[in-house]
């Protein structure tokens, strides 16, 4: 299924300890980017969280932040008492060092990491109830990616439908446009009333026609138009075979452009480069 990298998604979960609110943001990458911004209580369950998105999605720059706020009273302070009976000791070791060491603030004890502690219990409940979340906040930007990758599809349908229009424009117009030029020189030679070698001027006109003909083009940009439309109903990720078709597509138009003999030619070349340029912005956001 067709998916796009850009989406967002924020979900929040009320408990009775408190909230958290997971919002998760997506947009187009080469690769995957995963970026994690979580309270420091929270370090423990990354690398589950990285896993769960990495099974989830193939590619994009995603932004993942959480926010843990805990409810007024349920928070209580909870000190860790062998930690500080090391800093008394490291501290009264300086002191027998330096005679004139200042005498520490209890608040600067307090500050230090791993001084003050949340239960154990709570912090597990808390980690529980964010990796539900996560995964509830995944889902929406999954559906989310979907939703817009669906309506991208149609669009480069839209265009494809158009690319297979203009092929057919100019499979119409050119053996008009070879007898014309055919007739063209002749005429010109007639009117300088030159005499030629007309087997020499049958194989001249059989190289212009043959250097003009672009039938092989319009093969191949049916080709990729038809490897499109089949990697669009396909599954996983799309995105990168489609950028690769894209700058075939702008080849073929590119050929098309300078072999041009006519008016028509010319603009349905033109046409060829506008339709695949807007599919290409499309694809740059395609999983």
């Amino acid at each position: 299924m067709t998916a796009s990298m850009t989406a967002f998604a924020r979900v929040e979960s009320n408990q009775d300890w408190g909230t958290l609110v997971w919002e998760i943001r997506t947009v187009n990458h080469r690769y995957l980017e995963p970026h994690f911004r979580l309270p420091e209580t929270m370090r423990e369950i990354e690398p589950r969280l990285r896993e769960q998105l990495r099974k989830s999605l193939s590619r994009g720059k995603v932004e993942c932040n959480l926010k843990v706020m805990l409810a007024e009273g349920s928070e209580q302070i909870s000190l860790n008492h062998a930690l500080i009976q090391q800093l008394d000791q490291a501290l009264n070791s300086i002191c027998d060092v330096v005679e004139k060491a200042r005498k520490t603030d209890p608040l600067d004890i307090l500050r230090w990491p791993g001084v003050m502690e949340q239960s154990e219990a709570d912090i597990n409940q808390i980690q529980k109830h964010a990796l539900k979340a996560f995964t509830e906040a995944l889902e929406k930007v999954r559906e989310a990616r979907d939703r817009e990758g669906a309506e991208l599809k149609q669009f480069i349908l839209q265009r494809l439908e158009g690319i297979n229009q203009e092929t057919v424009v100019v499979r119409k117009f050119m053996p008009e446009l070879i007898q014309a030029q055919r007739d063209k020189i002749t005429q010109r030679l007639a009117d300088a009333a030159v005499e030629v070698d007309q087997n020499r001027l049958e194989q001249e006109l059989v190289f212009l026609a043959q250097k003009a003909d672009v039938e092989e083009e319009l093969d191949r940009l049916e080709t990729h138009v038809n490897e499109v439309t089949r990697i669009l109903n396909g599954k996983g990720a799309i995105g990168r075979r489609l950028d690769f078709l894209m700058q075939e597509l702008n080849r073929e138009a590119n050929t098309l452009g300078s072999k041009a003999v006519g008016v028509e030619v010319t603009q349905s070349a033109v046409n060829l480069k506008v339709l695949i340029e807007q599919m290409r912005e499309q694809v740059q956001n395609i999983e």
